[in-house]
């Protein structure tokens, strides 16, 4: 395998972002956010604004009314306890009669520079009364009159249920040990780095063209058609490189539309950045979860029965993408022997930005939940947490295995996962390690995480995918998956698939992606998707490929096709030293007078995959400050076949900043007038280099059936299990000095506050 071939265009400053693009004629836009967490809008005062220098336009939800532009739709069929269906708190564009969360956009201003647009939204003056904000889970539920809708009284928007809870409750009552344990996962952001935005006009053909940094353009082109209420091929959506994405970069936004919309109104491309304070407040959040799980035990230490209670914080909005979360909590049994399993779990409104999909979407939720509860099990019960674990681990000889919540595995060697690790860690010799830890004043903690996720979903029935390959007259290759590359190297690891495959080198090959109009359809880039199932597609139009050169062989050598061999780039006559190789086939072609021979493929898998792993994390903390150091991470993943190990190293790699990000200092935090008190980089701490140690990474391997290539998928893998890890490695430091619980995320201060209050350390 070559090495990334996108990188030298990304490093030496020729890639192309959204932020570099522009169009002959083009204007700026910038929104008007409101400052208030709940509040009426009583009056709009525009005019000052709109005689500013150089400003276009200015448009407000009356605007978008008037010329039938809808706020961006919900569908969500779950039932709210009362049994009526879920209300439909549909997003709005431009905020109408009130506004429900800091951050929400209530103008749009068109002007000539982006300075001048953001001179002009200043001006903006907007008279609000203000209203009761619901700005936690505490007031949402607490009984309070607070309300973020009026046709929701009770703020629970859905009730979600699974498993077999009379089984579950059963199971608990008659245990020798009921294991409780209630915690909190933090409301994070992805923050990537490349900021939202767009660029949006209409193209000579009267098509809306929108270029944007997205990770699933395909499904954009559809929401937006749907948006305008035009065809679908009216509707071009292109994205190019992109700076990141992680989940939130995968649903239309307001803003979208807007530019758009923008663009036909002023008659001019109109294109919008946004600024890094603007994404902190407006880009969907993620996770939010409170929760309280009980595990039944047994007196061997043998798990009977899981019952979980989710109370999931949902902001003010509610779509599809609020729901992803619930699709993946089928985790939640883990990789483990448990007879009986429930779970259920209700959406709560509050004036807080929306949540959708953040890397894992669901999966490090649930991984959490079981991974912590299990370490608060082997506290309890005085048992070794890789002991607990391993006596409840589902046997490679079971596989495949029906859970009993949800998810059916297909394959998988856990106890293999666990000693690879073990081994690797040195886990057996911790104490030693944790003992000269003490000498030197410092508390040693490990943290164990079990991690096993879905991918290639939804798990009922999962999305296939589409690739087109083609060949074209004067010799040059192309390739269009439907997948997107967000950063993790696909560009490099389908075109080597491609070129090993044909015979050809990777240099020859065009990659083409993130414009709707190449193919009929592609999933985009999520779900740990891309290669099982996006790689699935790229195989099958090889497949296709290969069968449709092999007639023009077969004429060429006069034969019959089923005479002809391909191998190594050569078409060959059996029995015979005849061949047609590439060139051969370009000729073919050229003289066909056809510009190309090309194929368009859509793969579909049968059934999700099921990454899996082991991670294990060290910690060391000075008790008189409360710092953390992270000392020591392994990790063992089966992601099924590899096709590039460096690629999946490094997507680990990224996973597990992210989730030890979450889990030692991210976290976005509103006070209780609704205002996000972490606004900046200054506030929100995201991780550096430096708060982490070299990881070791290594690859156990259990090739899935499901799609062609055996792979089981890699993106969210290092952040499913580093969440859980992580803070059982801080507990497990804690645990010595008197610290019973401590809540994510696991700050300086938090840790110094949790030892002082243990009244163990003054």
């Amino acid at each position: 395998m070559s090495g990334r071939r996108e990188d030298h265009r990304l490093l030496s400053g020729a890639g192309r972002y959204v932020a570099d693009l522009s169009e002959e004629g083009m204007v700026h836009g910038a929104v008007h956010r409101s400052s208030y967490a709940h509040a009426e809008i009583e009056h709009i005062d525009i005019e000052r604004a709109r005689s500013m220098p150089g400003v276009l336009a200015i448009f407000t939800a009356r605007d978008l009314a008037a010329d039938g532009i809808d706020h961006l739709p919900c569908g969500v069929e779950l039932l709210r306890p009362n049994g009526e269906k879920a209300f439909q708190a549909r997003r709005r564009i431009l905020a109408d009669d009130r506004v429900r969360f800091v951050g929400e956009p209530v103008a749009f201003v068109v002007a000539e520079t982006l300075g001048e647009a953001m001179d002009a939204s200043d001006l903006i003056d907007v008279r609000y009364k203000e209203l009761p904000v619901v700005a936690s889970l505490d007031e949402a539920v607490g009984g309070s009159s607070k309300t973020v809708w009026a046709e929701v009284p009770d703020n629970v928007a859905f009730v979600w249920e699974r498993g077999d809870r009379e089984k579950a409750e059963a199971a608990l009552s008659s245990a020798a040990h009921k294991i409780r344990f209630e915690d909190h996962i933090s409301r994070v952001t992805a923050a990537p780095i490349e900021p939202r935005g767009c660029l949006g006009f209409v193209d000579p053909q009267g098509r809306l063209t929108l270029k944007i940094a997205n990770q699933s353009p395909f499904a954009l082109a559809n929401a937006l058609a749907g948006q305008f209420g035009v065809a679908r091929d009216q509707v071009r959506i292109v994205a190019g490189d992109l700076g990141g994405s992680f989940g939130m970069k995968s649903g239309a936004y307001p803003e979208d539309v807007l530019v758009l919309w923008a663009a036909q109104k002023v008659g001019k491309p109109v294109k919008w950045i946004a600024e890094r304070r603007e994404d902190l407040l407006a880009d969907d959040h993620g996770r939010d979860i409170r929760f309280t799980s009980e595990l039944a035990v047994d007196e061997e230490g043998l798990f009977l029965g899981l019952k979980v209670q989710l109370e999931i914080d949902l902001g003010c909005y509610l779509s599809g993408r609020s729901l992803v979360c619930l699709g993946n909590m089928g985790g939640i049994s883990g990789v483990y022997k448990i007879p009986a399993v429930s779970a259920d779990a209700r959406g709560i409104f509050t004036n807080k930005h929306m949540t959708a999909p953040y890397r894992g979407a669901g999966r490090p939720e649930a991984t959490y939940i079981i991974e912590r509860t299990i370490d608060t099990a082997a506290r309890e019960l005085n048992i070794d947490p890789f002991e607990l674990r391993s006596r409840n681990l589902i046997p490679s000889a079971s596989m495949p295995f029906d859970t009993g919540f949800l998810f059916n595995y297909d394959c998988g060697d856990f106890a293999a996962n666990m000693s690879t690790a073990s081994r690797l860690s040195q886990y057996d010799t911790f104490p030693e390690r944790q003992a000269k830890a003490k000498e030197n004043g410092r508390l040693r903690g490990i943290g164990l995480s079990n991690p096993i996720e879905v991918a290639g979903g939804p798990f009922v029935k999962p999305m296939g995918d589409h690739a087109a390959l083609a060949l074209q007259s004067d010799g040059t290759w192309e390739l269009k998956p439907g997948a997107m590359s967000t950063g993790q190297g696909l560009e490099t690891a389908f075109s080597d698939l491609v070129a090993e495959r044909l015979g050809l080198r990777p240099e020859q090959i065009t990659y083409r992606q993130g414009d709707s109009d190449l193919l009929p359809g592609g999933r985009g880039s999520g779900g740990s998707s891309s290669t099982p199932v996006g790689g699935g597609a790229v195989v099958t139009a090889v497949e296709k490929f290969v069968a449709s050169a092999k007639k023009l062989a077969a004429e060429k050598l006069d034969s019959a096709e089923s005479e002809i061999e391909f191998e190594d780039g050569l078409f060959k006559l059996k029995d015979s030293n005849e061949t047609v190789d590439w060139d051969d086939i370009q000729n073919l072609v050229r003289e066909s007078g056809q510009d190309s021979l090309s194929v368009s493929a859509e793969f579909h898998p049968s059934a999700v995959t099921f990454p899996n792993g082991c991670h294990v994390c060290e910690v060391e903390i000075d008790p008189a400050t409360g710092e953390l150091e992270i000392v020591n991470y392994t990790v063992v993943e089966d992601v099924g076949n590899v096709l590039n190990e460096t690629f999946v190293k490094a997507q680990i790699h990224g996973g597990i900043a992210q989730g030890v990000g979450q889990a030692l200092g991210e976290e976005l935090v509103y006070e209780d007038g609704g205002q996000l008190v972490t606004g900046t980089f200054m506030d929100y701490p995201m991780p550096r280099a430096g708060d982490l140690c070299n990881i070791t990474v290594a690859c156990q391997s259990v090739p899935t059936a499901v799609n062609p290539l055996g792979a089981k998928g890699v993106g969210e893998a290092g952040t499913v299990g580093s969440l859980a890890a992580a803070m059982n490695a801080v507990c497990n430091a804690l645990g010595p000095v008197g610290v019973k619980k401590l809540e994510m995320p696991a700050t300086a201060a938090r840790i110094w506050d949790a030892i002082r209050d243990s009244q163990h350390v003054d």
